[in-house]
């Protein structure tokens, strides 16, 4: 298959449409079998199968696919109007047509991408092209929908009332939960926990964020000094609010901080500060959890949501390792999580232990201080310059193209295994770029590795 204009695109895209259609609803996994490849994959994100999960070869598939397609009524799969138009891009080093498509279930509407290799052989004038990539992902929930749940909460044009609680009391009183419970509890109140919030909130869903940190944002304010994000802005951006377009493409950490605080009040998510998790029960009676919440004040808060999310991060909590002896050494012992900056070290000896991201940025800032470093590295590391090599594994979301929301929608449409076989690529050109850093590196005696 090798089209060659848009016409002939859109044309190899419909009759696949016209097949798969024809029978996903139908439930008929050998009929399916003629529509993927051998080494096909169908990731999932709650739509047909209510679950996120990839499913790859396509006997699993077909078969899956087949039961889940008929049991959700799944239907109606179209080249999706108004978002990024079927495309001739590269994925994993192999020419494919990419086309974001949208469809229906009996309980909600989905958007979905799809992908054919553009090898010969794939396709024939009387048949049409076999997929090598499915993603179906759950948009709306049919009733439920964000826009319209919008709708029922609009007040009109000028309502108010002089004599009862305004705007600010209605939001202290909500966020209080002096005679509720919330219905879903996240703890954690970084990039991913009030995200969570907010897309709940939208529908409908009562939800509370906690956080033992004295304020929002504090997760990344509280870091050391020259902390900065090391990808660029459009790779952190948040649901609802775009960040500004005056924005510099890699953001401090007290202005991305900064951003999640007003963030929070901007789309009035409920959030309690200087609060910790101390652990839940599941009733399975009731249908909900017995959580127990130490409040700032120090009292104890018994909750019962019906459901709790942990979004406390992949580093959140400090790794201290048992050094042998380290208790005897006299001088100053802290983790990275409390390195502030490294004026206070001028002219002084430090051992840095791990040659990670912070212990790079740790040790710049110590020898740009005029402190005596030396790092102590214990296992290969794989070492990337930010600009360009860093960024090229948010590939996606680089140049001008598609809107932020299908980019999303392509990068999370990636199964894990056509995903290391990108990065794979990408790190064999990296070699070369960084070739001059790396060889430096080697020069000095640090050990590489490349996953």
């Amino acid at each position: 298959m090798h089209p060659d204009s848009e016409t002939e695109v859109n044309r190899s895209i419909a009759d696949w449409l016209e097949c798969f259609n024809a029978v996903v609803r139908k439930g008929d996994p050998d009929r399916l079998q003629a529509l993927f490849l051998p080494d096909s994959h169908w990731r999932d994100l709650l739509a047909l199968t209510w679950n996120i999960e990839t499913i790859s070869g396509r006997a699993l598939i077909c078969q899956r696919l087949g039961s889940a397609g008929a049991a959700r009524g799944a239907r109606d799969f179209v080249i999706a109007p108004g978002r990024c138009t079927p495309r001739v891009v590269e994925r994993a080093g192999v020419q494919v047509l990419e086309a974001i498509l949208g469809f229906e279930t009996d309980s909600g509407r989905g958007a979905g991408l799809v992908r054919f290799r553009l090898d010969a052989g794939n396709a024939t004038a009387a048949t049409p092209p076999m997929d090598w990539t499915l993603l179906t992902t759950l948009e709306d929930i049919k009733g439920h929908e964000e826009a319209l749940l919008r709708s029922q909460r609009e007040e009109p044009p000028f309502a108010r009332d002089f004599h009862g609680p305004n705007w600010h009391d209605q939001r202290r009183a909500s966020a209080a939960y002096a005679d509720r419970d919330p219905e879903v509890l996240v703890v954690g109140g970084g990039h991913a926990g009030v995200t969570a919030a907010a897309r709940l909130d939208q529908l409908g869903v009562d939800t509370l964020v906690i956080d033992r940190e004295q304020r929002i944002g504090d997760n990344w304010r509280l870091r050391y000094h020259g902390l900065k994000l090391h990808n660029q802005v459009h790779s952190n951006h948040l649901p609802y609010i775009p960040f500004p377009t005056s924005w510099p493409l890699y953001l401090s950490k007290d202005k991305f901080a900064n951003w999640l605080e007003a963030y929070v009040e901007s789309m009035e998510i409920n959030f309690w500060t200087r609060t910790a998790f101390e652990g839940a029960s599941y009733d399975r009676e009731a249908r909900c959890w017995n959580a127990r919440v130490r409040l700032a004040d120090g009292s104890l808060r018994q909750m019962r949501p019906r459901h709790i999310i942990l979004a406390t991060s992949v580093s959140g909590t400090p790794n201290l390792p048992e050094i042998p002896t380290l208790a005897r050494f006299g001088g100053t012992v802290l983790h990275s999580s409390e390195f502030g900056n490294g004026g206070q070290w001028r002219e002084r000896d430090v051992l840095v232990f791990g040659t990670g991201t912070s212990a790079h940025d740790i040790a710049q800032d110590l020898h740009g201080s005029g402190a005596r470093v030396t790092m102590v590295q214990r296992s290969p590391t794989l070492v990337v310059n930010i600009e360009p090599s860093a960024q090229w594994y948010d590939g996606i979301y680089l140049g001008a193209g598609p809107s932020l929301e299908d980019r999303d929608l392509i990068n999370v449409s990636m199964p894990l295994a056509l995903t290391r076989v990108a990065h794979k690529l990408i790190t064999d050109r990296v070699k070369e770029v960084d070739k001059p850093l790396l060889d430096g590196l080697l020069k000095a005696g640090f050990r590489l590795d490349f996953g």
